[in-house]
């Protein structure tokens, strides 16, 4: 099978068909073999019965069912287990995303060798205060901090190389992240398209402003991931380390100097009446909380179980 669609949906009723349309008239007309894959996120609409009747005509639809609301990355993950397809391509339901760019994208993955395109909507229809200019923001950071140098992070419309979806964990709400944790696991040929976007037809947004504190947040979890997620002793353990030899000899040069002074009868405070002794005493504790922090957490990695994340409630056409 050359493709596989993956479509996280959440209350898309009117866009469902005119979407399903538009991608069949696009992979028919380019005699490509397909399966669209919907994730329908916990949808309190009809949006899942629409999915049903339109499998009852076309196989290859296929769908899976959230029992409730888990988000956009869990729904990525789920869709990810099951495709089959050579290239895989994500867009959201919404018909922001354009298929026509299907046929290009598929190009890039398998002419000329990328593991992961990225869309990039050069030309967006959204609101200028609350999503254009935050998401200017928001990307610039993601682009200093992940040394990848993409312009639109989020864009929902992506193309990747089967093996790339098969070997990275989206969790949390790190979908905004793909093209950072597939560089994470080991696939460097990352590129980027200009895409068309186009306004939203029906209904309204599903993210608020929350999202952009939440991309930072998330942001530096994978910064933070990225760099000791496998070894957080090397950060933790090195500062815990370097704290208690410092509060060490501060503390040694407390000491020493009211030895000194006892030996040369030269009038002297308590010990416990300086400041540098509480100083010493701080940071040799928060060093050796910092260590066993890092000890706490190689522990943890040793020992970690896989979480169930969410709950299926029903598949379509899907072993």
């Amino acid at each position: 099978m050359q493709l596989s669609v993956v479509i996280p949906l959440l209350n898309e009723e009117k866009s469902i068909p005119e979407l399903y349309s538009w991608i069949t008239k696009v992979m028919q007309a380019n005699n490509f073999t397909y399966e669209i894959i919907f994730i329908d996120d916990g949808s309190t609409d009809d949006s899942w019965e629409i999915i049903e009747e339109l499998s009852e005509t076309d196989s290859r639809i296929k769908a899976i069912r959230f029992i409730q609301n888990y988000g956009k990355s869990q729904a990525l993950h789920a869709g990810f287990k099951k495709t089959e397809g050579d290239v895989v391509i994500t867009m959201d339901a919404d018909l922001q995303d354009n298929p026509e760019e299907i046929p290009a994208l598929y190009s890039l993955i398998i002419e000329e060798g990328y593991d992961l395109i990225s869309g990039w909507k050069k030309k967006r229809y959204d609101h200028v205060l609350t999503k254009n200019i935050p998401s200017k923001i928001f990307n610039a950071a993601a682009r200093k901090t992940s040394g990848l140098h993409l312009h639109d992070f989020n864009c929902g419309l992506k193309a990747y190389k089967k093996e790339v979806v098969k070997n990275i964990e989206v969790y949390g709400e790190m979908h905004r992240y793909i093209p950072v944790l597939a560089k994470n696991a080991g696939f460097r040929k990352i590129g980027e398209k200009v895409v068309q976007h186009q306004a939203r037809k029906y209904g309204a947004t599903k993210f608020g402003a929350e999202r952009f504190i939440n991309g930072f947040l998330d942001l530096i979890t994978i910064w933070f991931l990225s760099r000791f997620g496998k070894r957080p002793m090397h950060l933790f353990g090195a500062w815990g380390v370097l704290m208690f030899i410092l509060g060490f000899f501060i503390a040694l040069g407390v000491g020493s100097s009211k030895l000194y002074k006892l030996w040369k009868n030269i009038p002297d405070i308590l010990v416990t009446q300086s400041p540098w002794f509480y100083i010493a005493l701080t940071i040799m504790m928060m060093g050796t909380m910092f260590f066993l922090t890092g000890f706490l957490g190689e522990l943890i990695l040793r020992n970690q179980q896989n979480e169930k994340r969410y709950y299926i409630n029903k598949t379509l056409n899907l072993n």
